[in-house]
């Protein structure tokens, strides 16, 4: 069955902003999070959310998925052609005319990257960590330092491409003589072959280990963001650099605050007496509890900010404020004392008032009884 469209994942329009993006995510990876919903399914529902928000939030990744969708732009010419397995234009101007740099199969190559998926608490990204993770990654075997061979043998240089990992085909065409370069299929574009391999890796000269990295993950990173640990990816080629690990955080959502950048937003209730008389309240914070002046005459909405109560930037420049929506809440179940008390109150602002006792069932019933 085939993916799902990102923003049907989503549920916003293509029209939809990045705001619009990041907020509808937050809403369902709060709902599917795997260490919130228990429920079967739930894990799968978040990893497709997970995906569909990493490529829409990305406004490459959206510009490429609107033109090209779940295909991506590298499927070939015309609609997914392939013509015969060449690898696009380079390759096709090699082809034909002999062209193009060839590659030395010897010289040093980097290894490649890789990626890993961490979830955090919310307040293990505002302040940071320090912790260990475990990842399975190729490390150069040491049986045979990475050459791939038996110890006490050596690879040796292939003698049907000389070295080179290419060889040549040329054909006699009514256009000329055209030169086709591929990969050479002895010692598959290498240039060395292998004839005793070591029993440990082979002859690959890398084996999977876990492995054990400590990081320090820096306060303030948010959802989505990434840390680059250097050198902790696949070990280099020939002697090349190993590659980079880049861990990507998922942050989980926190029950009280909301976090916007390096703004934090949460609502807090008061009363109706509070709110119109006046009050200092003690109000929660990511740092601890503060307290906060409500002038008298405030109304259910109004907003406070608690400057540097949010978020410590992660590239260092300063802390984000925390905003405070106040709301006025009416109580449900009053004592007469309150009611008497509310009573001589409207009484005295000269308002008439027609209390209601009763529900809306119980009148019906009284007026069917007088019928």
């Amino acid at each position: 069955m085939g993916k799902r469209d990102y923003y049907e994942v989503l549920g916003v329009e293509k029209s939809a902003s990045k705001d619009e993006i990041k907020k509808a995510y937050r809403k369902l990876s709060k709902k599917y999070h795997p260490d919130i919903n228990k429920e079967a399914g739930a894990d799968e529902k978040f990893k497709e959310i997970t995906e569909a928000y990493e490529n829409l939030s990305d406004e490459q990744k959206r510009a490429q998925y609107d033109r090209f969708g779940h295909a991506g732009p590298n499927q070939g010419f015309g609609g997914g052609q392939d013509f015969g397995g060449f690898g696009g234009f380079e390759d096709i101007f090699s082809t034909f005319f002999g062209g193009g740099r060839r590659r030395d199969p010897n010289a040093p190559r980097q290894g490649a990257d890789l990626q890993y998926s961490m979830t955090i608490s919310f307040d293990e990204a505002v302040f940071g960590k320090e912790t260990d993770i475990q990842i399975p990654k190729e490390e150069t075997c040491d049986t045979c330092h990475g050459t791939g061979a038996k110890p006490g043998t050596n690879p040796e240089t292939c003698g049907h491409c000389h070295g080179t990992g290419e060889l040549s085909i040329e054909q006699n065409t009514p256009f000329g003589r055209i030169v086709n370069r591929q990969a050479c299929p002895y010692c598959h574009g290498t240039g060395k072959l292998i004839k005793e391999k070591c029993s440990t890796c082979s002859g690959d000269g890398v084996v999977t280990k876990n492995k054990k990295i400590h990081i320090k993950i820096p306060a303030g990173i948010d959802d989505g963001q990434q840390l680059r640990v250097s050198g902790q990816g696949e070990p280099g080629v020939n002697g090349g650099p190993a590659g980079d690990l880049f861990i990507v955080f998922r942050v989980l959502p926190h029950e009280l605050f909301e976090r916007d950048g390096d703004d934090i937003y949460c609502e807090i209730p008061i009363t109706f007496v509070q709110s119109a008389l006046g009050d200092e309240i003690e109000v929660p914070t990511i740092h601890g509890k503060v307290k906060l002046k409500v002038p008298a005459g405030t109304q259910t909405g109004t907003k406070f900010r608690l400057r540097g109560k949010g978020v410590p930037n992660v590239r260092g420049y300063g802390t984000g404020d925390q905003h405070i929506r106040v709301k006025i809440v009416t109580p449900t179940k009053l004592n007469e004392k309150q009611k008497h008390l509310l009573r001589e109150f409207a009484e005295a602002s000269g308002e008439m008032l027609d209390e209601q006792e009763e529900g809306f069932f119980d009148k019906v019933k009284r007026a069917l009884k007088r019928d």
